[in-house]
C-alpha cells in the first residue's frame, strides 16, 4: 500500500490518497469506515456498475448509475444527482461517493461541491486516466454545448482510493486513453517542480510491455509517480493561476478535436496525445526546442501505438481553441516544449499556430 497525501495549504485542507490492490469487499469496508456512518450517495459508472456492482453492494436507494460518455457530462445529469441527494436528504455532514472515471468523477465532483454549497465527496476512480490525473486536484465540471468543462469548481476531495485492480477489466481503448495522460506527464515532469527525481520517461521506456501486459506492480508504481507530480503541481497552484496550467500540455488542440467530433470519435487521450504532437511541431517551429528532441518525443509516443487522428481544418480548429476556458482575447494559450520534460505557456496570435 502507498499512503500519499495532498496538503492544500490555501484551504488549510489535507487528504489522503491510497493506493493498493485489494478486493472490492475490502474497498467498500475502507470507505464506509472512512464515512463513519454518515449517510451517502453514489454515483457509480454504468459500465462499473455491471461489473462489480454485485461486489459492492450498495442499495439501489443509495445509487445513481451515470451512463457512459463525455456527453453524460451535461447539466440534465447534474440536476438528477442533485434531485437524488435532496431525495435522500444529504446534509452538509454526508458525501457525494464518485466511483468511476473521470466523467464521474467530474459531474460528481460538481454536484457535491454546489450542493448545500458544498459537502463530503470522495473518489474511487477505475480508469488509468482517473486514477493517474483526473482524480487528483480538485477540478469539477460538467459539459456545455459551448465546449468542455465551462462550467465547474476547483473542489477538494476528502479521500482517494485508487485500487489498480480495477484496470484489468479496463477495455484496451480506455487503457489506451490513460497513457495519453501519463505520457503527458513524462514531457512536463522537470516542470512539476518535484523534489523527487521520478524519471517517468525512463520508467516508461523500461516497462513498455509490462505496462501493455498491465502487470499490477507496475502499474501502481505508474500511478504513484504520475499522482507524485500532480500533487507537486497542485500544492504550489490549486485554482490553475500558474505552475498547473502545465497540466494542459496537449490539451488546447486536444480539446478542439473532441469539440470538433462531438465528443464521440476520439477519446480525452487520443486527443491529448495528438495534442502533443501538435505542441512540439508548433515548437519546433518556434525555435523552442531543436528537432532531434521532436524525434525523440515521437519514439516515446510510437510505443504505446496510439491511434492515429488525421487534421482538420485549421480555422475551425482556431476558432474552437478561442473558445477554450484558457484563451485570452484574441490569444490561444497554449503549452509548448522548452527542453527535456521541461514546458511554459505562450499566448498566441491565430496566425502564429498555424503549421
Amino acid at each position: 500500500m502507498v499512503n500519499l497525501s495532498v496538503n492544500i495549504q490555501s484551504k488549510n485542507k489535507t487528504y489522503p490518497i491510497i493506493i493498493e490492490n485489494q478486493s472490492i469487499s475490502l474497498l467498500k469496508e475502507k470507505l464506509l469506515s472512512f464515512l463513519h456512518g454518515k449517510n451517502y450517495l453514489v454515483v457509480i459508472s454504468e459500465k462499473v456498475e455491471k461489473l462489480y456492482g454485485k461486489e459492492f453492494g450498495f442499495d439501489k436507494s443509495q445509487k445513481f448509475v451515470l451512463k457512459d460518455g463525455e456527453k453524460e457530462k451535461n447539466f440534465k445529469n447534474y440536476q438528477k444527482i442533485l434531485e437524488k441527494a435532496l431525495k435522500m436528504k444529504l446534509t452538509r455532514n454526508d458525501s457525494i461517493v464518485a466511483i468511476g472515471g473521470g466523467v464521474v468523477g467530474d459531474i460528481a465532483g460538481f454536484a457535491a461541491s454546489t450542493y448545500m454549497r458544498g459537502i463530503g465527496y470522495v473518489q474511487i476512480p477505475t480508469t488509468l486516466l482517473a486514477c493517474t490525473d483526473s482524480s487528483v486536484g480538485g477540478k469539477t465540471a460538467i459539459d456545455t454545448k459551448f465546449g468542455k468543462n465551462l462550467v465547474g469548481t476547483f473542489y477538494q476531495p476528502d479521500i482517494v482510493f485508487i485500487n489498480p485492480v480495477f484496470l484489468k477489466t479496463l477495455d484496451d481503448r480506455q487503457f489506451k486513453s490513460g497513457l495519453g495522460e501519463v505520457v503527458k506527464y513524462s514531457f512536463i515532469e522537470k516542470s512539476c517542480k518535484c523534489e523527487e527525481d521520478l524519471n517517468l520517461t525512463n520508467f516508461l521506456s523500461e516497462n513498455v510491455q509490462n505496462i501493455i501486459d498491465r502487470q499490477e506492480k507496475t502499474l501502481a508504481k505508474l500511478i504513484e509517480i504520475c499522482v507524485k507530480l500532480k500533487i507537486s503541481v497542485v500544492e504550489k497552484d490549486e485554482t490553475e493561476s500558474n505552475l498547473r496550467k502545465i497540466l494542459n500540455f496537449g490539451h488546447t488542440y486536444g480539446h478542439a478535436i473532441e469539440k470538433i467530433t462531438n465528443y464521440k470519435k476520439y477519446t480525452h487521450g487520443e486527443a491529448v496525445v495528438e495534442g502533443i504532437k501538435f505542441a512540439f511541431n508548433l515548437a519546433v517551429k518556434r525555435n523552442l526546442i531543436d528537432k532531434n528532441y521532436k524525434y525523440f518525443a515521437d519514439d516515446v509516443i510510437k510505443k504505446f501505438n496510439f491511434r492515429e487522428i488525421p487534421a482538420f481544418d485549421m480555422s475551425k480548429m482556431v476558432e474552437i481553441m478561442q473558445m477554450d476556458k484558457k484563451a485570452t482575447s484574441k490569444n490561444i494559450v497554449f503549452i509548448l516544449p522548452t527542453d527535456y520534460s521541461t514546458v511554459k505557456e505562450f499566448s498566441l496570435l491565430p496566425d502564429e499556430i498555424v503549421l
